[in-house]
């Protein structure tokens, strides 16, 4: 019997159809990737599964788990199930966490909940769990709390909570979509070794094409609530039928055209020069010395008009800290950085002349809009810099219309709110914003990463085009290395707060000097490289089958663990 059975789902909210017609199944022991864009219906699906969707919602169809049927099940018999039959890895692990709890609390309360069993029985399968999934005695003891640990190791405590009981079904939703290469590989390959120890069923949730390629044994493509493709991994990808599907595969390896001006002037955007950057630690005790740690050590790089730089590292390396130095909100202990020949740093701290060079571009551009206002005064907020010379009136509204026009969207945009926009689009807003006061340098940070492929693709196009065409320099700090790898011109590799690689683009990624940067290359997910691998451990076919024959053949990806 096949363990999880999806049978024409659908989901309604009034006359609007959420999932459509939805088929899927999941056997034991077996990896099942759904892919699609945001909105697709991927995570509602999920939801569905776990009985979570919102009120309101209408569903029809069915969802058999080992052939009970949860859509019949009462609220009390799924609360019974959740977290004990089936378990759910979130995306975002500080939100799926509880702050003032320690972690051990946490994984032990399914425990407590389900099996009703006392603290100390509790604990010591916690104890075991944590272990399991690389958190172990005594650097990781029951008694630390989430916001002491980095965020690999929240998702590893959040698969730990969802694992603990061992249940049959496990449904990971975008489990690395934040995390760094190499970071987001050791959770990878502890979900598959969770597979194949327990034997149970894993839907993995992911908008990263090359992810599933090298862990799933089969993929569901899904589009605006239907499934459009499905099959064996290497199958589905090696012939892909669906025009969406053929998209998702081209953008996923999606090179942005350039077209770079020549670098002209000797002084170069940006001149970061030996910089330090300190931060205090506690005392070990009441008398003793002081202690600091070093996140940025003696860091130097030069970013000349027109050139897109790249940043990578593992979180924790101080990609993020040197932006902060750079953007003048956090002093340095040591070096120099200057804007166009002009100092960024110093007791006054930067001009607002030298700031109007300079703007950013965060990872989550919800985060970083007020959600209450228009999106003429959140484009319009940098003309604060510009003191008594900002337009006022027509001008105004002139150059708003302008930066959203550069970026893809239509003037008409500047009266709606951000919620009425999709990540993309969002996302398009934030890089209108950086444009509106025409900066010399923009820092992106992390700005694509949580994006799907499709628009991904479109927003480095559009950087790319507005770089060769304005002579914008970017200092694109990014884990995704295939991101760096498009749209950079040279990279600086970056490791316990030093740069220990630099270098043009092509040379890094082709022959890369650094044991760490090799490491990071490695770990970084490659949709062809993955599939070429999958193939090679294919038995051999008969050439003398026709292609249609050769895709009937039994799948050794439609079994277990460790098949395929």
């Amino acid at each position: 019997m096949t363990l999880l059975s999806i049978r024409n789902l659908t989901l309604h909210i009034g006359d609007a159809n959420i999932l459509r017609d939805i088929d899927l199944g999941v056997e034991a022991g077996e990896i099942l990737g759904i892919i699609g864009e945001s909105g697709s219906g991927k995570s509602m699906t999920a939801l569905a599964i776990m009985g979570l969707v919102p009120e309101g919602f209408s569903s029809g169809g069915q969802i058999l788990l080992d052939g009970e049927d949860l859509l019949k099940k009462s609220e009390a018999e799924l609360c019974g199930i959740r977290g004990d039959a089936i378990g759910m890895v979130f995306q975002e692990p500080m939100t799926a966490l509880n702050p003032t709890k320690t972690i051990g609390d946490q994984v032990a309360e399914t425990v407590m909940v389900h099996r009703r069993t006392g603290r100390r029985a509790a604990n010591r399968i916690a104890r075991e769990t944590l272990d399991r999934v690389g958190l172990t005695e005594p650097q990781f003891p029951l008694g630390k709390f989430p916001h002491e640990l980095s965020g690999g190791q929240r998702q590893r405590v959040v698969i730990a909570m969802a694992i603990a009981l061992r249940p049959r079904l496990l449904i990971a939703d975008e489990p690395t979509t934040a995390l760094d290469v190499t970071t987001q590989a050791q959770i990878l390959a502890l979900l598959k070794r969770l597979v194949d120890e327990d034997g149970m069923g894993l839907i993995l949730i992911t908008h990263d094409l090359a992810v599933v390629a090298g862990i799933a044994d089969r993929i569901a493509i899904m589009r605006l609530g239907e499934i459009v493709e499905t099959g064996p991994t290497v199958g589905l990808f090696r012939n892909l039928q669906h025009p969406y599907s053929q998209m998702l595969f081209k953008a996923s390896s999606h090179q942005p055209a350039r077209n770079p001006p020549a670098v002209t002037g000797s002084v170069p955007v940006l001149a970061v020069d030996g910089v330090v950057r300190d931060y205090p630690l506690p005392r070990r005790s009441l008398f003793g010395a002081k202690r600091q740690f070093r996140a940025v050590d003696g860091v130097s790089l030069s970013i000349a008009r027109g050139e897109n730089v790249g940043l990578v590292g593992e979180s924790g390396c101080g990609k993020s800290t040197l932006a902060r130095a750079i953007l003048s909100l956090e002093p340095v202990q040591a070096g120099s950085i200057a804007l166009d020949g002009e100092p960024l740093q110093g007791s006054a701290g930067a001009s607002f002349a030298a700031r109007r060079k300079l703007s950013v571009v965060f990872q989550d551009p919800y985060g970083s809009f007020n959600p209450r206002h228009t999106v003429e005064r959140l484009v319009a907020e940098p003309f604060f810099l510009l003191g008594l010379g900002a337009p006022q009136g027509a001008e105004r509204r002139r150059r708003i219309d302008r930066a959203l026009t550069e970026v893809g969207l239509v003037p008409a945009d500047a009266d709606k709110y951000v919620h009425e926009f999709s990540g993309g689009q969002r996302q398009r807003i934030a890089i209108a914003r950086a444009l509106i006061i025409e900066p010399s340098l923009i820092v992106l940070d992390e700005a694509v990463s949580a994006l799907d492929v499709s628009i991904r693709a479109q927003i480095l196009d559009l950087l790319a085009e507005l770089s060769d065409r304005l002579q914008l320099s970017y200092l694109f700090i990014s884990h995704d290395l295939h991101v760096v790898r498009t749209i950079t011109d040279r990279v600086l590799v970056m490791q316990a707060g030093k740069i220990v690689e630099a270098g043009d683009t092509a040379t890094i990624f082709a022959n890369p000097q650094h044991p760490y940067t090799r490491q990071l290359l490695a770990a970084t997910p490659n949709l062809e490289m993955a599939l070429a691998a999958r193939e090679a451990a294919l038995p051999p076919v008969d050439p003398f089958l026709n292609p249609a024959a050769k895709q009937n053949l039994p799948s050794p990806l439609r079994g277990g663990p460790g098949r395929g």
